[in-house]
């Protein structure tokens, strides 16, 4: 039986990266927009930042 693709597997977090300090740039541009324009008009950049959080490994 082979072995599933590496590629497919999520990573685990770095243990001293901690989730409010992963993906500053999409978490500033997020928040930045919430509070500018309300939460339901930044559905891309929540998307964005949700998407960089899951490439480090963070489940959300």
């Amino acid at each position: 039986i082979p072995a599933a693709p590496a590629a497919e597997e999520k990573p685990a977090p770095p243990s001293s990266l901690k989730p409010c300090c992963a993906c500053p740039e999409t978490k500033r541009a997020r928040d930045t927009c919430i509070i500018e324009k309300g939460e339901e008009h930044c559905g891309p950049l929540i998307e964005a930042h949700k998407e960089c959080m899951r490439a480090l490994g963070f489940k959300i």
